[in-house]
């Protein structure tokens, strides 16, 4: 039994159809094989990071919750890799330079200087949120217009390799002189095999894709939600 399924892969499956392929029906496949270890690479590692990057973060607000003056998480931001730190450091980077203190002070004093802040202040503090929201942003979409190309580029190179298959079989079958399916069947086989790879590559970084993307979205509007968590704080304070 296990003979007859070893005999039939060999002789009519894929093995069988790469290995009628011509170099450019080989070079596809291979070329195609490789997008797909890249792209699951690519969805194992944002997947893993994603999946860290909310939960730090989701530990990082917990923190921030505790109800101290806002300058006082620095240290706790330093322990942290996730984007919530990030944004808080360069909030509060920017919140001491206001107060004209250095952090170690701040670290030992655990207590807010009573130091009102101006509207262009506040402003200002706002946009430097902001402007490390973009960065935390970017850098979790990182390498995923990768999977976006693997998506659109697979199928495409699919369809050509098929589409050179056969017409490089008709080209053989009217050299030969002879239109018989046992010398038709084997290059038609060797170019459906290309696109049958394609939408093995396409299929899996099109459903990872739209889970990571899904994933991304739901980080920011956590990183929006905070921002604003923090500006809230930070007026609230500034009435005490």
């Amino acid at each position: 039994m296990l003979a007859t399924v070893f005999t039939l892969m060999t002789e009519a499956g894929a093995y069988y159809a790469f290995s009628v392929s011509d170099f450019v029906g080989r070079s596809i496949v291979i070329a195609l094989l490789v997008g797909s270890v890249v792209a699951w690479s690519i969805m194992i590692e944002k997947g893993i990071t994603l999946k860290a990057a909310k939960k730090e973060s989701e530990k990082f607000r917990n923190v921030f919750r505790n109800g101290q003056p806002i300058v006082t998480y620095i240290r706790e931001s330093d322990k942290s890799q996730c984007p919530l730190a990030r944004i808080y450091e360069a909030g509060a980077e920017k919140l001491l330079e206001f107060y004209n203190l250095p952090p170690e002070q701040i670290l030992v004093a655990r207590d807010a200087p009573k130091v009102k802040l101006t509207g262009a202040q506040m402003d200002a503090l706002r946009t430097v949120l902001e402007g490390e929201v973009s960065s935390q942003i970017q850098s979790l979409e990182d390498k995923i217009g990768w999977l976006a190309t693997a998506v659109s580029a697979s199928p495409l190179f699919g369809l050509f390799g098929t589409v050179w298959g056969i017409m490089y079989a008709f080209c053989s079958l009217a050299i030969q002189g002879k239109a018989d399916i046992a010398a038709l069947a084997p290059g038609i086989a060797g170019a459906l095999l290309t696109t049958v790879v394609g939408l093995v590559v396409a299929i899996p970084s099109l459903l990872g894709y739209n889970m990571l993307t899904l994933r991304i979205r739901s980080i920011t509007v956590y990183i929006d939600n905070f921002v604003e968590e923090f500006m809230w704080r930070l007026k609230l304070e500034q009435l005490d």
